[in-house]
This record gives C-alpha cells, structure tokens and sequence, in this order.
C-alpha cells in the first residue's frame, strides 16, 4: 500500500472481507446486503457492516466496527463507507478497490457511483490483494491439506457406495453424503458425468440416466475445511473399460506427473502448463479450449494463478495449486485428471492422494 501510495484499501468480497477479518458466515449466500472492510495503511481493518452482523463480526480480532441497519435502500451504507474512508484515507490519501481479473465489487452499481464521486474514484488494487492471498500460511495450508485428507478418503470408498443400475442424481447424492460422513464442512461444488465409453460434458448436473455396464464415470468437488477447499477429480469405469479410455485416463495422469516435476519455485505456470500440454499432444489430443490445466485454491474454489500457456506467474513457495489436464481423445471424449498440491522449497508436496496409476473399474 505503501508502495502504491495508497491511503487505504477497501474490499467488499466475502473471500477478501474473511482473509482480513476472520469473518465467516453462510449469510453471504443472500444478495440483499452489502458488507465492507477498510483496510488504512496502519493499523487494525475497520467493518463497516450491516447491524444484523454485529455480534458476530465483533467476536473476530476486528475492534473497530461500524454498523448501519440494513437494507435501506436510498443509502444502503454508503454514507457511513464514504465517512470512514475519508477519515481513513485522509483529504488527499488514495483509495485502492481489487478491480482486475477474478475480482469483483459487490455492491449495487448505482451505489458504486456514488461512493465514487463523494471520495474521488479509486486505484486498482488487485496486485496487492492478489499477492497475499495466493501464497498461503501454514495455517491456511493445513486446512487444505485436511480437507484434501477427507475427500481423498470419500473418493477411496466410492467403489463400495456406487454401482450399475443407479441413477446419476442418487449416485450424485451417495458422493456427496460420504464426503460430508468423512469429516468435510460442506461440498459446495460437486460436478460430473457418466457416459458409455467416454463423457463429453463433464460439468453438468446429474441427471435420471441410469449407470450401465461399459460406461464411464468422472466426479469433481470443491469441498471445504473452515472455509478452505479441496479441488480435484477421479474418474472410474463401471464393470470394464474400452482400451482408448483406458488409455486417455494413462495420458492425463502421465500429464500430472509432468505438471508435478516442473512445479517449484521460480518456475512459471506456463512451463507447468508447458510441460502437461506436452504429454497430452504426444498421446493425440484433438485439442482442448478450455483455456487453462489447473489454477490456484484456497478460500474459492479457484483462484489465482492459472496455469495457461501466456500467464506466466512466477510460482512461488507455499502457494496452493491445482494441477489438472484435460485430454480430448475423441470428438464428444474427453478425460480430466486433478490434483491439488502446496510448493515447497524443494518441489511439491501433494495434498490429495495421488490418483490410481490406472483406470480404476467398479
């Protein structure tokens, strides 16, 4: 902030209103009100909430928290937000709001204009928030890796829970109810597909299409440990696999391995990305567009960086990743492989349980 001249930074998302605050609540699951930190250049974040969050805002390490009842539409916070961030700030101080990439303003845009005509506009912050969160603490990394520990354990038992005949919803609901038996908080994201002999959309909701002998089977959740989430796949055949599955699932976990020898510090993600895409061109991918293999994790189920072949984010020790490429062996076939890792000084060390070296068949 120094740096960057800035007097005061403001965030108002609820990834970047947790990480400074400590504040965690499903309340944010409603659109209605809006929530805002002010981080000054020294000293403690200042809450400017919503009352209804008061006592539990109060119970973080915040002392300074400054309410309004909530929603008043004609001034839904804004008057007390523009007071503080001038005191905060000062007459001249700049004002910093994350405005870049897998950033966003959550509040009404009409609102947004008004806050920025009364404090004189802001300065992109995104650097600044973007480099904190993507390089976790010990902390942080043991809330992945447990969370990693508990859906390496619901996947492991899956072959003992799902089977031929079932529906894709009740075998949905079957993944998701051992995940929540093993341990994890919630499983906010859970996709997947089955398909005889190969599965095209692979991020779909279920559906009643009932599991045949012969078809093929991926499932993908971001499940999450005190508001921290694992990230990764497995995919499985039911009774036998056809041999060019079977072989796409060895290309995209020969891929990982790849990922994982180029994955350490000082190392970019597009040599990452380099060193997958490679793998995947020598087993006869017809391409894949959907644009990155793997990306950051933490309090979102992605976050920055991506490994894409022009982002070249220098990889730094102690950021959380995932790896995950995906091969398209056929028109409407497509095999994707995840995992989730922490860079350590010497290379990465794995969160989730390494994948089977082979097509696992149930």
């Amino acid at each position: 902030m120094a740096s960057a001249g800035l007097g005061a930074l403001l965030v108002c998302t609820e990834p970047e209103v947790r990480y400074f605050t400590g504040f965690h609540t499903p309340f944010w699951q409603s659109p209605t009100r809006p929530w805002f930190v002010v981080v000054p250049s020294a000293g403690k974040p200042i809450a400017v909430i919503p009352s209804i969050g008061g006592p539990s805002m109060s119970s973080t390490w915040i002392d300074d928290v400054r309410t309004w009842s909530a929603p008043q539409p004609q001034d839904d916070g804004v008057s007390l937000l523009t007071e503080c961030l001038r005191e905060v700030a000062g007459p001249e101080g700049q004002i910093g709001l994350p405005m870049g990439p897998e950033t966003h303003v959550r509040m009404p845009l009409n609102d947004l204009d008004l806050l920025r005509a009364s404090v004189g506009g802001f300065v992109d912050a995104t650097d600044i928030v973007r480099s904190l969160r993507m390089v976790k603490s010990e902390v942080e990394i043991e809330k992945h890796r447990i969370i990693c520990g508990i859906v390496s354990d619901a996947f492991e038992a899956l072959p003992s829970i799902l089977s031929i005949g079932m529906t894709e919803r009740e075998a949905f609901a079957a993944f998701r109810a051992e995940i929540l038996k093993c341990g994890a908080d919630d499983v906010p994201y859970l996709v997947g597909a089955t398909g005889p002999g190969g599965i095209g959309d692979i991020i779909r909701q279920p559906s009643d299409r009932r599991i045949d002998r012969g078809d093929l089977l991926i499932f993908d959740t971001g499940s999450t440990h005190d508001g921290y989430f694992s990230d990764f796949d497995r995919n499985f055949a039911f009774g036998s696999a056809p041999r060019d599955a079977a072989d796409a699932y060895a290309a995209v976990w020969e891929a990982t391995e790849a990922g994982l020898g180029a994955c350490r510090p000082g190392m970019t993600t597009t040599e990452v990305f380099t060193a997958m895409n490679r793998v995947l061109e020598r087993n006869g991918s017809i391409g894949n567009d959907v644009g990155r293999m793997g990306h950051g994790l933490g309090m979102q189920v992605t976050e920055w960086p991506s490994h894409t072949a022009s982002d070249d984010t220098v990889i730094e020790e102690n950021m959380v990743l995932t790896l995950e490429p995906g091969l398209n062996w056929a028109p409407g076939k497509a095999m994707v492989h995840e995992e989730n890792l922490v860079v350590r000084s010497s290379g990465p060390e794995l969160l989730s349980r390494r994948a089977a070296a082979t097509l696992p068949i149930i």
